[in-house]
Formats: C-alpha cells, structure tokens, sequence
C-alpha cells in the first residue's frame, strides 16, 4: 500500500517519483497516483516514468500499454519529446511494428503531431531492424509528407548502408550531403568508420578519419579508438601506435578510459606487455580512473605471457584501490596461476572468490583444467561434485577439459565412466570430449572401444568431425588393421564428415607401409578427382614411402618428384635428400647428381646431402666426381664430420687407394674430428684383406 499526501501536485509526485531508485517502486507509486482523486498527471510525470520503463526492456513491453492508455485517458496533451521516448526505446530493442502504431496514433494520443525527429526514430526503428523496403518507402514519405530530411536523416541512411557494407553508397553519400550543404557530423563519420573497421578495411577508415579534418569535422575520441582497435585486431602494432600518438598529439581530444583500455588489450594481444604496463602507469599520472576492464585486460594479457608476478601486482592494486574484482577478472587471475603451477594460490583465490560470489561455470572449468595440468585428479573430481550440485551445473566445455583431464593423466576407465554417466544423464558431451576420448582408446590399443564411441557420437546427434575420424584412422594404421581403417574412411562422408587432407595423407601413410602402392594411387587420384590439392606432407609421404619399398620403385619415385615440383611446392632439404639417397642406392647417381646440382643453386643443401651423394658415387666407383663432391663441403661454408671422412675413408680404401685414406684421417685429426670405431674399422679391413 503506497501513502500520498491529500494534496498532491505532479511537482511533489515528481520528486517522489525520482527518490525512488527501484522502478517497480516507482511504478507503484505512479498507479497509486494514477487512482488518487483529483489528481491528473503531468507530461513531465508521464515522461520521467516513460524513461524509466525505457531502460528496462522487461518493463516497458509489460507497462506501456497502461500508460499510453492513461495519457489517452486523460487528454493529457504532451510534446514530441513524451511519445519519442517510446519509439526510441522500440527502435533499440527492435520493435518496428509497435513503433508504427505508436507513430500513427501519436495525434490522437499523446496529442502532438510527429517532427522531423519522431521521423528519423521510426526509420531508426526499421533500420535496426534490417527492414530495408520499409527504410526506403518510409524514406519516400518524408517528401509526401512535407518533412525535410536533416542530417540525422541522412545518419541513419549511411547506417542502412553500412550494415548492408555498400561502402562506395556510403562515401557517395557523404560527398551528395556536402553538395547540398548538409554538412556531416561526426556521427555521420563515425557510422561509417566503424563499419569499415568491423569489415577489416582499415584503409578506408583511415581515408574517412582523414577527410573529416580536412572537411573541418573534428573526430572525437571514439573515432580514435575505434581506429587502434582496429589495428589491434589485425595485429598491426605500428599502425595502432601510430594512431595513438596522434591522438596524444592533437590538443582538443583527450584520451578516455576506453582508449587507455584499447591501448591495453591491444598491446597484450600483440605480446607488448612491458608497454601495457606503461600505458596502465600513464593513465594513473593522468588520473583516469581505472575500470574493471582496465585491470582485467592487463591481468588477463600478463597471465597469458607467463608475466605471473606482473599479474599478481596489478591485481592486488585493483584490490587497493577499491575496486572490486569481477568474475572475469577472477577468471584471468585464476587462469594465470593455473598455468604458472601455483596450485595453492590458486585455491586461495578460489575460496575468495567464493566468498565475494565471483564464481561461474567457466570459473569452474579453467579451475577443474588447472588442476588436471597439474596432476591433481582427485581434488579436481571433488571440485566436479561441488560443480554439479550448483545451479550453473556442468556444460559441454566441463565435460570436454573433464575427459580429457583424466586420459592425460592416465585415468582411462574413469573418463570412460564420466562419459557413460554424461551420456545416461543427458549430459552437453561436445566433440571435444569425444574426440579426446577416441585419440586415448587408439593410443591403448582399444580400438573397439573407440570405433563405439564413434558410434555413440552419431547416436547422439553429435556431428563427427575430421579429427575424431582421423584418431581412430591413425589408430588402426599404427597396430597394423589397415582395413579396418580403410573402412572407416570409406565411412566418413556417409555419415556427414568428409574426409581432409590430412585424412587422406593418413591413409596414403599406412597404404606405403603397407606396400599397397597401386591403392597409394587411387587415393591421391581420388584426393585430386575431389578437389584436395596433396600438400607437402602428402608428397613426402609418398616419396618416403616408394623409396623406402623393397620393391624396385624409383621410376615411380621419380615421377612423383617431378609432379611435386610442377604443383609447385617448394621441397625441404630433408625430401630432397631422401630422393637423392633413393637414387644413389639404385645406381642412377648421374640422375641424384642433376638433382644435387639443382639442390646448389637454390643454395638447398646440407652435409647431409653433400655426403649422401659423395657416397653414391664412392659406390659406383667414380672416385674423381666424389673428390669433386669433398671440395663442393668447404665451397658451400659447410664443414664434414666425422660420417663425410669414414664415407672418403670406405670409398677410397675400396678402390685400393689405402694411402690416401690415411692421408684423410690425419686431415680429421688436424681439424678435431675424432675417429669412431666405424673409422678403425674400415682401415683395419682394408690393411687386412
């Protein structure tokens, strides 16, 4: 029950009205005055409890309706500035049909006829709501009925246009409205501006920011940050710094707390700590008030660089200085100490966090991932326990680091059970969990088990993904079921989950092995004949695997070579190498040579590759081009071990020239390459018989 005065004026209800902070209170209070006899609101009564329905999306579709009927009631005749509350208020939680009745009846009810300004709020509305016909007839109407469109007209089309990302309609609107002399303001730029950095067209926010000076639009500080934002997102430093000195520079804008915040999470996102840390100290000497977002970014950026005790110092400055860290600062704080290993301060914070209410579920999960990196298994199952009898409960993210928690610290049949229980309590079991599950089962040899939990992953609904299929290829290859994997492949894209180039390399991989080389080459057909381009790892697969054959493979070896230099990739030294080995080993050396020679061009080699040839030619008996091939180690700044001398050492004691052999092992001695029992050997052998 709410007591009024008997004598009561919309002066003295106002004032009420206004000392009562809660809204429903406020609410009570406005009916209660609605039914008090002899009292009849004011506009200005009806616009201060339209405002406070405003701000609360909840209240104003519930209590409008009553309102507006007590305006009409009451033939309280209002300004333009009552009924525009409301359509203001459905324009931002995109209401355009209730802000077209309001519209239409604003005559009749509110009895005032609509400005230019409830005009522009209803295109607002329409606008919002992405309604692009009704925006353009609505537009039309403007000119029947005699309303002259005015630059926050002309904001909200450039709006329209950005959310469409016409760009070029955009700075072609901006020139028409200086044409015209409606001259743009810095909304007008600044629409534009943040849609071009939303798009990730950095260049043509820079070329609007640009021209607003030089048309005589001072940016305000949005545009600024807005700009370095952007930069930072795209991980452009110099750019954002560049940006930020010419708003230090320039002596009509000053920097906000969102700058310094920008400023902040930027550098961190570029691993700039040492200069966040300056920021955040400039901003204390210019006494801008730091916020929760300043010191959770700052924490958050230091914990992710390893910066632990930077991170603990900002946040018991935080602590300090009043303010009261949130959830996502506990969080970032947390994470950090999880990370570093520091378990106990970990729990410390945990129990402060509890106390304060600074606790959800993602609290929960980086707590539980934590404790699990740090082997601590059992306490992270009693903080589970904790977690399900709270109401935020478990999401798939839990169960996800949970699963995997426990395989990576060798609780298999635990996390088999978790599982099993998640599955039977209608648990969220995301891809993550499955997938950690899978990779575990494979690594165990418990491929049975894995293939079901495949299975299960269908039966639930839950999209098979690449990796899973992939884990459990890579399992069966890797304990010799090569068709078990095929079969699984083969299944992928029946059930929804195509296969990757990475598939296909696992399988080409384990078809090598196999020496199933005519089924190698169905598979790479395929991979063309689908539109998968083999990458490097397939073509050193490949080449590995047909030069490692005990079959005679190297005409084949050869011609994936030369397909894998028309696709155009740049081999490493290790494939060429393992080609020009394969070559040597054959007998073709002239071919491993064209290809050495190459290899010296691109300035591609390495000891190895100069021995690998050396040998092949040591072999073949040609002493000479092996010479030729030791002189080639020094010209190409490399220096020969101990494996480059035994090669000499074997290859000119089989060709019976003992004394130059001797000759080289002095060479070794003379340069510190100590001789191994393998050098002995060879000498031994070649005095003896």
């Amino acid at each position: 029950m709410v007591d009024l005065p008997k004598s009561l004026s919309p002066q003295r209800l106002l004032k009420l009205l206004k000392s009562h902070k809660n809204p429903h209170s406020a609410l009570q209070l406005f009916h209660a005055a609605t039914r008090h006899p002899g009292y009849a609101h004011s506009p200005a009564v009806f616009h201060h409890i339209l405002s406070r329905l405003a701000a609360d999306p909840t209240l104003l579709h519930s209590h409008t309706p009553l309102i507006v009927a007590t305006i009409q009631s009451q033939n309280c005749n209002c300004p333009e500035d009552v009924p525009l509350i409301l359509l203001k208020a459905y324009a931002k939680t995109s209401m355009p049909d209730q802000a077209l009745k309001l519209f239409q009846k604003m005559d009749r009810v509110f009895g005032c006829r609509p400005g230019i300004r409830s005009f522009n709020s209803l295109l607002n509305a329409f606008a919002e709501s992405e309604q692009w016909d009704r925006v353009e007839k609505f537009f039309a109407y403007f000119e029947t009925a005699g309303v002259s469109p005015n630059v926050e007209t002309h904001n909200v089309l450039m709006k329209v246009l950005c959310k469409k990302r016409e760009f070029e309609k955009a700075k072609g609107l901006l020139t028409w409205m200086w044409s015209v002399n409606l001259r743009p303001d810095k909304f007008t730029y600044g629409t534009l501006i943040n849609a071009a950095v939303k798009n990730g067209d950095l260049n043509l926010a820079l070329e609007v920011f640009d021209e607003m000076s030089e048309r005589g639009v001072e940016p305000d500080v949005t545009c600024y940050n807005m700009i370095i934002d952007g930069f930072f997102k795209i991980r452009d430093f110099l750019k954002a710094n560049e940006m930020w000195e010419r708003l230090l520079r320039v002596e009509t804008v000053y920097p906000n707390v969102v700058s310094y915040n920008v400023m902040i999470r930027g550098l961190c996102r570029c691993g700039r700590f040492s200069e966040s840390l300056e920021i955040w100290e400039r901003m204390k000497r210019n006494e801008r008030k730091h916020d929760v977002f300043t010191y959770s970014s700052l924490i958050h950026g230091l914990s992710e660089a390893g910066n632990l005790d930077g991170a603990k110092r900002v946040y018991k400055e935080m602590v300090v200085r009043g303010v009261s860290p949130d959830v996502v600062t506990c969080n970032a704080m947390l994470n950090g100490l999880c990370k570093a290993g520091k378990v106990e301060e970990s729990f410390e914070l945990w129990e402060e966090m509890g106390k304060c209410g600074s606790r959800n579920v993602i609290s929960y999960n980086i707590f539980l991932k934590g404790l699990f990196e740090n082997g601590k298994v059992e306490e992270a199952m009693c903080l589970l326990e904790f977690l399900c009898e709270k109401a935020c409960g478990a999401d798939s993210t839990t169960y996800g680091i949970l699963i995997h928690g426990l395989c990576k610290n060798g609780y298999l049949n635990k996390a088999l059970r978790v599982l099993e229980e998640a599955e039977h309590r209608g648990g969220d079991v995301d891809v993550f969990a499955y997938s950690s599950m899978v990779n575990a089962l494979c690594k165990e040899d418990r491929l049975d088990e894995a293939a079901g939990v495949v299975n299960l992953m269908a039966k639930r609904g839950c999209n098979l993904n690449p990796h899973v299929c992939n884990a459990l290829i890579d399992g069966f290859i890797k304990h010799s079921k090569l068709d078990s994997a095929i079969q699984v492949f083969r299944e992928m894209s029946t059930k929804g989950c195509s296969p990757t180039v990475v598939s296909y390399n696992i399988l080409i991989n384990g078809l090598c092995r196999a020496e199933r080389f005519p089924e190698v080459y169905d598979c790479v057909k395929e991979m063309w004949d689908k539109g998968w381009k083999p990458d490097i790892i397939t073509y050193s697969t490949l080449i590995n695997g047909l030069c490692q054959s005990k079959m005679i493979e190297i005409d084949m070896a050869l011609k994936m070579w030369h397909q894998f230099l028309e696709m155009g990739f740049k081999p490493d030294i290790t494939m060429h190498n393992i080609v020009i080995h394969r070559l040597c080993s054959s007998g073709k050396v002239e071919y491993a040579l064209q290809l050495y020679s190459m290899m010296r061009q691109r300035n591609c080699v390495n000891l190895v590759t100069h021995n690998t040839i050396m040998e092949g030619f040591y072999k073949v008996g040609d002493c000479e081009k092996a010479s030729k091939i030791w002189a080639h180690i020094s010209e190409d700044g490399l220096k020969p071990d101990i494996i480059s001398y035994n090669i000499t050492l074997k290859g000119l004691c089989s060709c019976g020239r003992v004394t130059d052999a001797i000759r080289f092992l002095d060479d070794a001695l003379v340069h510190g390459v100590l001789p191994t029992a393998i050098t002995w050997n060879i000498l031994v052998r070649a005095v003896i018989f």
